[in-house]
């Protein structure tokens, strides 16, 4: 008995010091690892602004393609430049009640249920240093899932250059089509405001849009009435006077290019894992 008690302690003793050593050897890997996982979810975000725009180039290093575009930070109700800490999270900002309001129900048409007070916007630079491209944040509630994906402007703030969704978990050959180029190709060149500065742009239901919308009128996914529905409803939530319809309105007018608006923002460096 007392041979078996001891090949017993044995064998315990060994699977102990096998378990020190790979929890070691997995903690030390998850350690050296990070800075490569930062850069590449850095990265992932990046090349997903640039696809929005209409700015990327494979086979170009993303970090080159990204020095003409710059990170600057837009207080939501006001449309003015503020500053923040390039590690600023708009998404953990959403949730942490000092930084978020919360949107009564008939505000809160994209489903979002709490805003930051301070969003991230992109602006893109051509070779002659002119504003190219405005790139903002989105976000809503489409039938399963709440969708994030940018939304490309031109330098007019008012004419689409692009749009994309980086995350969203809608129904696979349905509302999943969100990402499907050939639907996404239909957003370049719709514009947001009519004459009278009335958001019109949205998306409709599959085959029921009006020749007289052209213009703002995104044809909706066939068999995706809900998502459609979201879709619309989140780029018109983010575009209109609750999302950054104040900076828009100011980047028309040229009163967020004053100096005094240039002096308080912050270039897009970081190399705390934020684009």
């Amino acid at each position: 008995m007392a041979g078996n008690s001891e090949s017993i302690s044995k064998t315990l003793l060994v699977a102990f010091l096998v378990c020190v050593v790979c929890g070691v050897v997995v903690a030390t890997a998850a350690v050296s690892l990070r800075p490569v996982q930062e850069q590449n979810k850095l990265n992932d975000k990046r090349t997903n602004i640039l696809q929005a725009a209409g700015l990327y180039k494979a086979g170009v290093p993303v970090d080159e393609q990204f020095k003409s575009i710059e990170r600057k930070f837009v207080e939501i109700d006001t449309g003015k430049y503020v500053q923040e800490p390039e590690s600023y999270d708009q998404r953990k900002a959403a949730k942490d009640p000092k930084q978020s309001v919360r949107l009564p129900g008939d505000e809160d048409i994209a489903g979002i249920k709490t805003q930051a007070k301070v969003a991230e916007v992109y602006l893109a630079y051509d070779d002659q240093g002119k504003l190219s491209r405005i790139i903002l944040p989105v976000h809503g509630y489409g039938l399963w899932s709440t969708m994030y994906g940018f939304l490309a402007l031109q330098a007019d703030a008012n004419t689409i250059a692009g749009f994309g969704f980086y995350e969203q978990g809608e129904t696979p050959g349905l509302g999943g089509e969100v990402d499907n180029p050939k639907w996404k190709a239909q957003w370049p060149g719709k514009k947001l405001e009519d004459d009278q500065g009335d958001v019109e742009i949205q998306v409709v239901k599959h085959g029921t849009g009006s020749p007289s919308k052209a213009d703002y009128t995104i044809d909706g996914l066939a068999g995706a009435t809900l998502t459609t529905k979201g879709v619309s409803n989140l780029v018109r939530f983010w575009v209109g006077e609750d999302g950054f319809g104040p900076y828009l309105e100011r980047m028309r007018s040229g009163a967020a290019d004053s100096a005094e608006a240039q002096a308080s923002s912050k270039p897009a460096t970081s190399d705390k894992g934020e684009a």
